[in-house]
């Protein structure tokens, strides 16, 4: 297999990792929501938890944005990676931030 759909691939397997990340926290987040709407006295506890999970959201999407910025840096360039995007995309895949 080329290193082209290598990276197709995983850039592949990661978008759609973080579309179901995505959907389970959206999926929780409502759930939380409807929660406090029935009793608001769990607002206290499940607030922290929604933040976790809005925040979450928020990590897909900054996860999204690195990834179309490596495809377009590749796609202007050239069709090889350097160390540093083969680095940036495993980190991505871990899970890590990455700087």
């Amino acid at each position: 297999m080329s290193d082209k759909k290598d990276l197709d691939s995983l850039i592949g397997e990661a978008l759609d990792n973080i579309r179901n990340d995505r959907k389970l926290a959206r999926e929780f987040l409502n759930e939380i929501a409807n929660q406090i709407a029935v009793d608001a006295d769990n607002n206290r506890g499940l607030s922290p938890v929604a933040a976790k999970h809005i925040e979450t959201m928020q990590r897909s999407n900054e996860q999204l944005v690195k990834i179309i910025g490596l495809k377009s840096k590749n796609q202007e360039q050239s069709l090889e990676l350097t160390e540093s995007d083969k680095k940036q995309i495993y980190d991505l895949l871990q899970g890590e931030e990455v700087s």
